[in-house]
């Protein structure tokens, strides 16, 4: 046979084979058309799904197909379906990514080409070095560009209650691996997908449980109901909000990101109808790289332009969450030069369909942003009434993933150039724009809240170091030891968005989340701004981590340990809970050091003396006593309340306590009814919780048809539902008058005034026109001898604003208010508070007799997320100090 006739039957036969269609999984064809309310609710990149031999499908491993009415999948068998994938194909590979807070596992899935896959390390380190312009020169940059390929990472289940993104991973996993086509074929060379696809497993095994023994026949929004009190161990919705990554979870998360730098990190949520994709709207942060703004409304108009182009309606952008808080989760991303992008698609909270009203109903809030309308962002609005199945959910997640990476894939090396111009752009950013860096003095009188600091920026890839002889700079002059952030690193626009102060750009727009998060202020410690480019150049010795050993000097039978406004006072305090302990009521002098109002008197002891050293306190030994008044610290039988429907406020003041170590009594409405708490507690502590006031927090969820129960390691109940009530209420009244105090923080401060527990004082709302978004502002102490205020040596200091109550006290009684907001313009130190003069004057706590026992109201929330550590102590102070705060 001549050669060309051969290989002319070769080349017909290749091509022949190459033009057979995959064979396509029918049963999933009628399934999908079934389960979807409309034909413009699917477009052609979801209605089939391909057989690949030898690949599982979801259905092969799980046994239904993804969008599966009222099917819903837990944490292990999601990582079972992963790990069948894995093991079926070269294109998959799947990772640990640590443990989650209850001890669940934590995966990370990365799929791409055989040959990609082969290369991920090659590419983890291709990535680290555009991640870090320092370890290579231009050329090096262009040829990492040019082989590199950029990682784009899903993330999932964040949320506990949006069951969908775990579900549509799965089948995005499948089609990744298993299709064949042109979009497929380059998706997969041009790019390494990852998904993190359970974000948040200890929540998702508990919602789903949750879901299959209540929700299942939940049919219309008339009779759903709520969601289990917990999904986290600590938190809901505010994982992402840990802008301190307190939660073993989230750390997990930034960790693995900083190890692998993905250039885009993909949040899916579930919300508002029918999808919207993020495009970093006003107001947004202007330390952050402008190209990151280009980026965002690059992506998001592309999907919008595909996904209307299949005549799918209700997708839009623009006009939802802004770019100004560094504090979601996925913004490790955009903090770090990445690229962060979000969906949030309609949900149903479950696997069930059901009819949903979407436009805003006729008497509904002032000001509630309609979703329906036509805008230059919305051009095909979704509609008013929907009938809405969890394969609609899948179909319009799936559809504007696949769109986003057929937009990545086609531009690679534009994701990889951005990604190291910005990384590169921070690094000249430090050297030629001021601030230059900040100075972290040593020696401040509590320097465990200054190792706070330096060890969260560590943990975020920021440098820092320490000086190591005296700075001098236009600033002042500064001891060695002290700690330098220079700005000309990778990561200097995040250090400065982390520790400059807030300046909102505009009063009159809204936004998502906090406006002041301002890191010295929140923790009381100095942190001081250079505008001194010489500070470029002080030598320094890089901290990985910062630890703060405390110290006895001199001998003595006593052990004076100071109160310099360290949390860890309260850490000795219960560790040494058999010891005794007193308090100086006034400052006073020995062994020659001043010993602040509020230090501790305990006999000498090796093992109090080992405490004092871990947990990085100062003491004195003395021979005699200091001739001032003192008190002796009884720790307090405490209990700290929790409605059943707003676990997630408490559960910070739960993880502080746990932190640092607070023994407590978790009780709900059933232990406040049975009454005789008197009996049982010397303090009742209320945390800040929901957003409904005192009605909220006395009657909570609203009675069902029958009782919904629940138990967990977190408590129990025959009946989420009803609150504790008015005869709660009494319960609280009586344990006040017999002798308890109770504590109450931010909205639940309200509780107290507007039930009659504290009579004589008034509790009102701020008007419509005033806005304050968590900001940092001044208030003054009034009652400075007030064992609140030990460890506190400023008569004006910083708190976060919480939106708690306006109190008013009568004028005759004006000696109960122990701090009072100073109320002008002026003293809104970071962030934005629109009509600061409504709270001129008002009291951010007060201290009420009541009875023979007392109510402290704090208007404040002093324990707000894992953040305002500086007001821990006023907190913290009211319960060592419980029987010594009025004499």
């Amino acid at each position: 046979m001549p050669r060309l006739s051969l290989i002319l039957i070769l080349t017909l036969a290749f091509s022949a084979t190459a033009a057979i269609p995959q064979p396509q999984d029918e049963d999933f064809a009628q399934s999908v058309k079934q389960w979807t309310t409309g034909p413009e609710f699917i477009s052609p990149l979801v209605d089939h799904l391909p057989k690949a031999p030898g690949i599982p499908s979801p259905k092969d491993v799980l046994g239904y197909h993804i969008g599966t009415p009222k099917k819903l999948t837990h944490t292990a068998d999601i990582y079972k379906y992963y790990r069948a994938l894995a093991a079926a194909s070269k294109r998959v590979r799947v990772f640990g990514a640590g443990q989650t807070d209850e001890g669940r596992e934590c995966i990370v899935i990365a799929i791409s080409s055989e040959e990609n896959i082969a290369n991920l390390n090659r590419e983890k380190d291709d990535l680290a070095k555009l991640a870090d312009p320092r370890r290579i020169n231009e050329q090096q940059a262009k040829e990492i560009v040019a082989r590199a390929k950029p990682i784009y990472m899903f993330t999932a289940g964040l949320h506990s209650a949006e069951t969908g993104p775990p579900e549509m991973l799965m089948e995005l996993a499948y089609r990744l691996v298993a299709e064949d086509s042109p979009l497929f074929d380059q998706i997969r060379r041009n790019t390494v997908v990852m998904m993190a696809p359970v974000f948040e497993p200890d929540g998702r095994d508990r919602y789903v449980d949750w879901y299959y023994k209540n929700k299942l026949t939940e049919e219309s929004e008339s009779d759903r109901i709520p969601g289990p009190p917990y999904w986290g161990k600590y938190i809901f919705h505010d994982n992402n909000r840990d802008i301190n990554y307190s939660q073993i979870t989230m750390r997990n998360w930034l960790k693995f990101y900083l190890d692998w730098h993905p250039p885009i990190m993909h949040e899916l949520h579930e919300s508002v109808p029918f999808l919207y994709t993020f495009s970093g709207q006003a107001p947004q942060n202007p330390t952050l790289d402008p190209i990151l703004y280009a980026e965002l409304p690059w992506f998001s108009n592309f999907e919008m332009t595909k996904m209307i182009g299949y005549g799918m309606p209700g997708v839009w952008t623009h006009g939802y969450v802004d770019m100004w808080s560094p504090g979601y989760l996925g913004f490790m991303s955009s903090n770090h030069n990445g690229m962060l992008r979000m969906y949030e698609t309609f949900g149903n909270g479950g696997a069930n369909t059901m009819k949903r009203r979407v436009g805003a109903p006729e008497g509904g809030a002032p000001g509630a942003t309609p979703q329906t309308t036509r805008e230059w962002y919305r051009p095909l609005p979704p509609y008013k009434e929907v009938v809405w199945s969890m394969r609609n959910n899948t179909n319009y997640m799936e559809t504007g993933v696949i769109s986003a990476l057929e937009l990545a894939s086609s531009f690679p090396q534009v994701i990889l150039e951005n990604f190291y111009h910005k990384s590169r752009n921070s690094l000249e950013s430090g050297k030629k724009d001021a601030p230059f860096g900040y100075v972290i003095p040593a020696n401040q009188p509590d320097m465990t809240r200054v190792a706070f600091i330096v060890n969260h920026l560590r943990m975020q890839g920021i440098e820092v170091g320490r000086a190591e002889s005296e700075v001098k700079l236009k600033e002042g002059t500064f001891p060695a030891g002290s700690l330098i952030v220079k700005r000309d690193q990778p990561y200097g626009r995040l250090a400065k968005i982390l520790l400059e102060k807030q300046d909102f750009p505009d009063a009159n727009l809204r936004t998502y989340d906090d406006t002041g998060w301002t890191m010295g202020l929140m923790n009381q410690a100095e942190v001081k701004e250079v505008a001194d480019k010489s500070v470029l150049a002080v030598p320094i010795k890089p901290v990985d981590t910062m630890t703060v050993t405390g110290a006895v000097t001199g001998e003595g039978r006593l052990m004076a340990v100071l109160d310099n406004g360290a949390n860890s006072l309260m850490t000795l305090r219960y560790r040494l809970k058999d010891t005794k302990f007193e308090a100086i009521e006034q400052k006073a002098q020995a062994g020659g050091l001043d010993l602040p109002a509020g230090t501790f008197l305990v006999a000498s002891d090796p093992q109090v003396k080992n405490q004092i050293e871990q947990l990085g306190l100062k003491a004195v030994a003395l021979s005699i006593a200091p001739d001032v008044p003192k008190h002796l610290v009884d720790l307090p039988r405490l209990a700290v309340f929790s409605t059943w429907g707003a676990t997630q406020d408490v559960g910070w003041v739960r993880h502080a306590f746990d932190q640092f170590e607070v023994g407590y009594d978790l009780i709900y409405k059933e232990r406040v009814r049975k009454g005789n708490l008197r009996k049982s507690y010397d303090v009742i502590l209320i945390p800040n919780q929901g957003r409904g006031g005192s009605k909220a927090i006395v009657n909570d969820i609203e009675a069902r048809k029958s009782a919904i129960p629940y138990k967990d390691m977190y408590g129990e109940t025959e009946d989420i539902t009803g609150g504790m009530g008015i005869a709660g209420v009494n319960e609280l009244d009586k344990f006040v008058n017999e002798g308890g105090v109770l504590i109450t923080l931010g909205v639940a401060s309200f509780v107290p005034a507007d039930f009659g527990i504290t009579r004589d004082i008034d509790a009102t709302r701020t008007t419509p026109a005033f806005y304050a978004p968590g900001p940092i502002v001044e208030a003054e102490v009034m009652q400075s001898s007030n064992p609140i205020f030990y460890g506190y040596s400023k008569k004006v200091l910083p708190v976060r604003y919480a939106n708690g109550p306006l109190l008013r006290v009568p004028a005759e009684d004006r000696k109960w208010i122990l701090m009072q907001y100073v109320g002008t313009e002026q003293s809104v130190l970071s962030g934005l508070m629109k009509g600061a003069a409504e709270t001129k004057g008002r009291p951010a706590i007060v201290d009420v007799p009541v009875g023979k026992g007392r109510v402290l109201m704090f208007a404040t929330n002093p324990c707000y997320r894992w953040q305002n550590l500086g007001e821990f102590g006023m907190l913290f102070n009211s319960i060592l100090h419980f029987n010594d705060m009025q004499k």
